[in-house]
């Protein structure tokens, strides 16, 4: 990591309230001046009119009464929020959390007063237009085209977190991938269609979007009375609005799409099939390589869903996995889609990169061009690996992201987002069909997502979420040189913690097998245990969940009690294969027959995010990682000693 006298460190050192609450001064500064601004808007907006309340309200006692009702609720609040995990500090290590960076956080706080709902302009006129923004900025992050001016520009919004953003990723692709079938099935002339269903059904992406836009030109160039007729006909035979049953039924040699993802993904995917009314049984779950997506399986899947003409809706893959911080190989699924599209397979590439998508910073100019690999590698000591950045550079040719700037970005809950390569796709999540042909809307991109509403999710939405994440973007740029200080940091930190956990392991070795898994893709590193001399899957996970005791939060205990918070998760045979599975379990010394034995067949083991950018403490020469690893010797020694 860089010294403390390193310039960029500095910038870091105002970038958070900090571990000790050493920005104090700063927060309130800036929290007094702009709430006072706030006050001074109020009493400008028409200073013609008087005050509402009088001067001497304060001297009334049911206005004292109820000042002091509210000073008492809000102490007990106060004093119940210190038992709250102590995300800010150097000795958490356990979720995807840590402290806010101040810019989101005061930006945030400045905005909540003008309460702004984030479904139209006519409710947040000033935030609507950041939160389109916002979507600007994360595209050219991720490699998106990030330009108003171009027609293939990309578009994102904000969500309450990744969930949300990952149903708006299935929404898109199931509109986008149904609606040239309604085009085809309601006649329109004039329009360069597939020739049936079935190809119809399975245009690569590019090829539905450019159909969504040849189909709004057209209208653009019809009379009045025949674009409403022409507006009837398609809605009445696109998905949205004759339903799953009622679609299928109407073209009975199609099929019910498939989601194909890694068998870590998370549990968003599960929900969101049923939500969106596709059902579980249609999202299939891959087997993993080295806890990331088998390649292999990816394509035999295809293989088999084209032999069958099975559709495909979409496949996921995971930049940061939950679990391990693991990047899928987003390149190859890219180069499936591609491959399959062209044998009459479409379907879209989704990435789910809740946790990672931030690192993406770190492979980005300022002028957002993608930096060599060499470039990225300069003062890491592995990261990125070939199979890494393979896998970032290729974002760029990927359909849809998920991300969430309430972790790697560093900013309060609730805030995800989504963002999809084209925004001109997007029209066909409208509320309102055709909504460039409604009244007098404007056909510039701002002015296209002013009703907000007409697109996301929600129906209202706070807006002053929205500033946060615009403020932080345009105070830290997405790129290497800004905003990717962050993610530097943890990933230094993460190999600091990788290092120290094998010597931790030979230090250790005549007590415990301690095994890191897999060498960290990301900044998550995770640690097996096994007491030396056991061979029993059973009696390891019970020592793990004994040592996590002693790491997770308990509210029975002061927080002071605790030297550490971390986390577990577990190893399953389903997600890492024979080979993997074996290699594991021979490394800490078990059976694998005794996986059974736990009820679960799976290895539970502990989980480290090492977002702090103060594990490292330069200015006082401590490594809260070393004192993490000194604290766990001793808490493995002590539960031996103690026959547990």
């Amino acid at each position: 990591m860089q010294p403390a006298s390193d310039a960029r460190t500095r910038t870091l050192d105002a970038c958070f309230l900090g571990p000790y609450g050493e920005n104090d001064a700063l927060l309130e500064k800036l929290v007094v001046e702009f709430l006072r601004d706030h006050v001074y808007w109020r009493r400008n907006f028409h200073p013609e009119d008087p005050p509402a309340i009088s001067t001497t309200a304060a001297q009334h006692p049911d206005y004292q009464a109820f000042e002091a009702r509210m000073r008492r609720e809000l102490h007990q609040l106060s004093a119940a929020l210190k038992k709250s995990v102590p995300f800010h500090s150097p000795r958490y290590i356990g979720h995807m959390a840590s402290d806010l960076l101040l810019p989101g956080l005061a930006a945030q706080i400045l905005t909540l007063p003008y309460n702004p709902n984030n479904v139209s302009e006519d409710a947040a006129p000033v935030t609507v237009e950041l939160e389109v923004k916002v979507g600007l900025q994360l595209a050219g992050m991720l490699g998106y085209v990030n330009d108003p001016q171009r027609a293939d520009c990309a578009f994102g919004h904000l969500t309450s977190g990744g969930t949300l953003a990952n149903y708006q990723a299935l929404r898109l692709a199931l509109a986008q991938k149904a609606f040239p079938v309604a085009l085809l099935a309601a006649g329109v002339p004039d329009l360069a269609m597939p020739e049936d269903v079935w190809s119809a059904f399975n245009l690569h992406p590019h090829a539905a979007t450019a159909l969504v836009d040849a189909w709004q030109q057209w209208l653009a160039q019809a009379t009045p009375a025949e674009r409403r007729r022409w507006q009837a006909r398609v809605q009445g035979e696109r998905i949205e609005q004759r339903g799953l049953a009622g679609f299928f039924a109407a073209h009975p040699t199609l099929k019910v799409p498939k989601v194909l993802a890694p068998i870590t993904a998370h549990y968003s995917w599960s929900k969101g099939c049923k939500l969106l009314g596709l059902g579980r049984s249609q999202l299939e779950l891959l087997p993993e390589r080295g806890m990331r997506i088998d390649v292999d399986a990816l394509d035999a899947t295809l293989e088999r869903c084209l032999r069958e003409r099975q559709p495909v809706l979409m496949a996921v893959a995971v930049m940061g996995t939950t679990e391990y911080g693991t990047v899928d190989p987003i390149d190859a699924a890219v180069a499936a889609r591609e491959r399959f599209a062209a044998r009459g397979l479409g379907f879209a590439v989704h990435v789910d990169a809740a946790w990672g998508g931030y690192l993406a910073t770190l492979f980005r100019s300022a002028d957002g061009s993608l930096r060599a690999r060499e470039d990225v590698a300069a003062g890491f000591a592995h990261f990125p690996s070939p199979e890494v950045y393979s896998a970032i550079a290729a974002l760029g040719d990927t359909d849809s992201v998920t991300v969430d700037p309430h972790k790697l970005g560093y900013l309060p809950y609730g805030a995800g987002a989504f963002i999809c390569r084209d925004h001109r796709a997007v029209a066909l999540l409208s509320e309102e069909a055709d909504y460039v042909f409604h009244g007098a809307a404007p056909k510039d991109y701002m002015g296209r997502y002013r009703s907000l509403g007409q697109f996301i999710p929600e129906g209202s939405k706070s807006g002053a979420t929205v500033a946060g994440v615009y403020v932080t973007h345009k105070v830290l740029p997405l790129d290497h040189a800004h905003f990717g200080q962050l993610p530097a940091q943890t990933i230094r930190a993460a190999e600091a913690f990788h290092a120290r956990a094998l010597r931790f392991a030979d230090e250790l070795r005549e007590v415990v097998r301690a095994v890191v898994p897999f060498a960290p893709d990301s900044n998550l590193v995770c640690f097996a245990l096994n007491p030396a001399g056991n061979r029993s899957a059973a009696v390891a996970n019970a020592f793990v969940r004994r040592l996590h005791d002693e790491l997770r939060v308990d509210t029975s205990r002061p927080l002071q009690d605790k030297q550490f918070f971390g986390s577990v998760t577990t190893l399953r045979p389903e997600a890492l294969g024979e080979t993997e599975t074996r290699r594991i379990l021979d490394a800490l010394d078990l059976d694998p027959a005794t996986l059974a034995e736990d009820g679960g067949d799976r290895l539970v083991i502990l989980r480290h995010t090492l977002m702090n950018p103060y594990l490292i403490d330069h200015e006082n020469g401590i490594s809260y990682i070393d004192r993490y690893f000194e604290h766990l010797g001793a808490r493995v020694r002590a539960l031996l000693a103690a026959g547990n």
